[in-house]
């Protein structure tokens, strides 16, 4: 009365419900990779590339927000000189280093 009927198993062992199980995992896995960690790697990336272009001259902005010139680049260590006022010299570390300002161009006033 209360014993409700047992039903066999398939014969293949369920695989196909372990793969849709596991089906929602894998993607959700893709779209991080593709939506999160294929940029930051590539974001990574072009930074320290911008950080080995650095040179003298260069106008840069620390992740502290501290605006200056490149006066002194040391190739063997990872430290930069930067004068941040006239006169004012001080030394940050390349990783601190936030962006490099381009100065701005020259407008085209020729008419056509």
């Amino acid at each position: 009365m209360f014993i409700s009927p047992a039903y066999a198993q398939t014969a293949d062992g369920g695989t196909t419900a372990v793969i849709m199980q596991l089906l929602p995992l894998i993607l959700i896995f893709a779209v991080f990779y593709f939506l999160l960690i294929r940029p930051q790697q590539k974001k990574m990336k072009e930074h320290r590339a911008m950080l080995g272009q650095l040179k003298r001259n260069d106008k840069i902005v620390t992740a502290g927000g501290i605006v200056g010139t490149v006066s002194k680049v040391r190739d063997d260590s990872d430290e930069v000189e930067v004068e941040i006022a006239p006169g004012v010299r001080v030394t940050v570390v390349r990783g601190t280093i936030g962006s490099v300002i381009k100065p701005p161009e020259p407008a085209n006033d020729t008419k056509a």
